[in-house]
């Protein structure tokens, strides 16, 4: 495996549960529906503070970004 693409995260078992049970309904796996909640995430953040999605990413990444309260 390219350890450059991919990363292992580990989650409550809880949570694991919760997203076996959401990608059982949506036809996803667990890695697929993780992208799509990171990606909605900064889509929501992006539109919120008025910027483009791939702003907020950069901005993210740099560590530039603190979440308004």
């Amino acid at each position: 495996m390219d350890i450059t693409k991919w990363k292992s995260v580990a989650v409550k078992k809880s949570d694991y549960d919760l997203l076996k049970a959401i990608c059982d309904k949506k036809y996803r796996a667990p890695a697929a529906m993780i992208s799509k909640f990171v990606n909605d995430y900064c889509e929501f953040q992006a539109k919120k503070l008025g910027m483009t999605i791939e702003g907020f990413k950069k901005k993210l990444l740099n560590g530039n970004y603190k979440e308004k309260k």
